[in-house]
């Protein structure tokens, strides 16, 4: 009798699974149907758990499926007892054996496990490719979602060109993004330089997929979408008041700063992209600035950047077209700069005249790990709210914030060169601009929230 019950017990439960169409991708003994590649991290089984152990001098090691998957619902179970530890599962990835002198490379998405201080679970980065896609700043409402030395229940949805994430039931990452579509799913023992971190341990059990019959679950608006795919707007972000600054085709929407159209030259829209031209680093003597036709006071603001090396421009808001200057338009302005190569980086007070510091005034306190070189693309964001707190964003982490009009900004702009302006950056609205400081430098996927 007592067999019966175990077997009737096990059919339940295999019938439940079938029910809802997730199909086990660990049995809980062995690793059938997984293979290790990369490293020397090691795997075991134990008491229906998946063990890896991290090795020292070592790479990254993952465990990868032999199987690929497109769309899918991906749940499974972590855990880390070491907050210095990190781990990760691999989505819709791929390896490469040429790459790491012929060692091999991984690569592909990955869904964060971080029980650090920084508090990135759910978060989802690109391994050996473009880096961190959606770090969990841009979520902080699911930041205390993981749990040390605690189970962490994760779920992944990949739809078409669409991840989710969820940790803990709590919703974390929304990311659109087209350039991998399938790929294998792996577990990460990260690389361990120090050989006191040998032997820390991450935990995975009940890790199960469903490929058929998938319906998207629905993410709450508030949430911030990552859009990768150029000047494009998803239904989310639309039904959240998003809209598109520039289309990738017209200048629609844009003219020049002290013009009634958009530039005749100094300017090219292809590709994609709006781009400034060269013209031997003289501001403003080209093609000259651009700015909306529309005005905005309160707004969140994201674009796309890319320059070439040595560059500068920058992207200014509060723009009134009233101040007169012989070079470029007045405004605040956030830098788009080559750090190393452009002289502009080492003038100014405290690097306040780098890459997207608020010009002249405060720099940005930024990681160079977590931003990308000339001729790569980052992307920026300004939140300025309904109260006058300013936000500069770089690739989705904040680097700096103050208040417009405050006594303390009023006091950086009297030691600043734009000092000779009465109020300088406390209009109650102006225009967006793109700055032609006669370096090449393109943007897109350019667009704005206007905040209430």
């Amino acid at each position: 009798m007592k067999n019966v019950l175990i077997i009737a017990c096990l059919f339940a439960v295999s019938s439940s699974i079938a029910q809802n169409g997730f199909i086990n991708l660990f049995d809980g003994k062995t690793l059938h149907g997984w293979k290790r590649v990369v490293g020397s991290g090691e795997y075991t089984v134990d008491n229906n758990m998946i063990v890896g152990t991290s090795v020292a001098n070592s790479p990254n090691t993952f465990l990868a499926t032999k199987k690929e998957y497109s769309n899918f619902i991906l749940e499974f179970d972590a855990k880390i007892d070491d907050t210095s530890s990190n781990s990760g599962i691999q989505i819709r990835s791929h390896f490469d054996a040429t790459e790491n002198n012929g060692k091999g490379r991984v690569y592909g998405y990955q869904c964060e496990e971080d029980p650090s201080a920084r508090k990135w679970s759910g978060g989802i980065y690109e391994e050996a490719r473009r880096g961190w896609l959606y770090p969990v700043t841009l979520n902080p409402s699911a930041q205390n979602a993981f749990k040390v030395s605690a189970w962490n229940h994760y779920k992944v949805e990949c739809i078409d060109n669409t991840i989710k994430t969820w940790l803990n039931n709590i919703p974390v990452a929304y990311l659109i993004d087209s350039i991998s579509k399938k790929g294998f799913i792996a577990l990460q023992v990260h690389a361990v330089t120090d050989s006191n971190m040998a032997g820390k341990k991450m935990y995975w059990k009940n890790i199960r997929i469903k490929t058929n019959n998938l319906t998207a679950t629905p993410f709450p608006v508030t949430v911030f979408v990552v859009n990768m795919i150029p000047n494009n707007l998803t239904n989310n972000e639309a039904k959240n008041g998003w809209k598109l600054l520039f289309d990738g085709k017209t200048s629609d929407g844009w003219r020049g700063a002290f013009k009634t159209n958009f530039p005749d030259y100094g300017w090219r829209i292809d590709s994609g992209m709006i781009t400034v031209l060269q013209s031997n680093g003289e501001q403003g003597k080209n093609g000259g600035d651009v700015v909306t036709t529309k005005e905005y006071s309160a707004f969140d603001l994201t674009f796309q950047f890319k320059t070439t090396p040595g560059a500068n421009s920058g992207v200014k808001y509060f723009v009134t077209l009233k101040e007169k200057s012989d070079s470029s338009a007045i405004g605040l302005e956030y830098q788009v700069l080559d750090d190393k190569l452009h002289p502009d980086a080492k003038l100014g007070r405290n690097g306040d005249r780098t890459l997207a510091s608020l010009y002249d005034l405060i720099p940005a306190n930024k990681n160079e790990r977590y931003y990308n070189p000339p001729e790569q693309w980052n992307w920026g964001r300004i939140i300025v709210y309904p109260n006058n707190h300013v936000e500069h964003w770089l690739n989705g982490i904040k680097v700096l914030e103050y208040e417009r009009g405050s006594k303390e900004f009023e006091q950086l702009v009297a030691i600043s060169k734009y000092k000779i302006w009465d109020h300088f950056g406390e209009a109650k609205e102006g225009h967006i601009l793109l700055q032609d400081h006669g370096n090449e430098a393109s943007f897109r996927s350019i667009k704005i929230k206007e905040l209430k």
